[in-house]
């Protein structure tokens, strides 16, 4: 199973697990390998962290306004984005490629709207951190 799909799996498990609040493990397909599962419980595990960034960074909306589809998107490519050594230290995506995958996921997936959103959030936490130094980000 090729990366992307990992994150997309990694991505829908989150998205199951906030909205039946069913435990992680318990919605994880029998497919889903090492990097989903991975990816998945350090998305989760630094939720709060990732949900700073998403609140401070979502102009207009609150947290509790935005789709868990879309906050599962937006929480698993900043994970990525801002802690590779989590998933993946070895190869991490760039952090341009985590905004490319997390867009293209939430055209296939999401309303019309949410890649625009998807994409200025994500974009304004890249230069954020960009503009503090952040190792994986720059």
């Amino acid at each position: 199973m090729r990366r992307s799909e990992q994150r997309r799996a990694a991505v829908f498990a989150l998205y199951e697990h906030d909205v039946t609040g069913r435990p992680l493990d318990d919605v994880f397909k029998p497919a889903d390998g090492h990097f989903t599962r991975a990816l998945a419980h350090a998305t989760a595990d630094n939720a709060p962290e990732l949900d700073e960034h998403i609140a401070r960074n979502a102009k207009g909306w609150s947290l509790d306004r935005i789709a868990p589809l879309e906050k599962a998107i937006l929480r698993t490519a900043l994970l990525e984005m801002l802690h590779p050594e989590l998933v993946e230290a070895d190869h991490p995506i760039p952090a341009e490629g985590a905004i490319d995958e997390a867009v293209e996921t939430t055209k296939a997936f999401c309303g019309a709207d949410a890649p625009g959103f998807v994409n200025g959030i994500l974009g304004a936490v890249l230069r954020e951190v960009r503009q503090n130094g952040g190792a994986h980000a720059a």
